[in-house]
């Protein structure tokens, strides 16, 4: 069975790949504390169709490249674009 991750797109700068950032909470083993824990996935975006903010599924696949073992299944969320925040005018 290939491994699916859900995450969130932090960059699609470069051609066909994406950078997928996948949060989990781990519990530590001594002292039984959870934790976040983020990490970033290279993934193959054969059409370009993820952008940044967007939540997708990854899955694995046969290594494309040195650092791409994974390649996007779906775009479960399409981000809903930025927040611009405006400068406080000083008086």
């Amino acid at each position: 069975m290939a491994k699916t991750l859900t995450g969130i797109v932090t960059s699609d700068k470069s051609d066909k790949t994406i950078t997928v950032s996948v949060t989990s909470r781990e519990t530590h083993p001594i002292y039984g504390k959870q934790y976040t824990v983020t990490r970033k996935y290279a993934a193959h975006d054969e059409t370009n169709e993820a952008k940044v903010g967007d939540k997708v599924v990854i899955v694995e696949t046969r290594p494309i490249s040195k650092r791409k073992a994974f390649k996007l299944d779906q775009v479960v969320e399409k981000s809903r674009g930025t927040i611009e925040l405006k400068d406080e005018e000083e008086a």
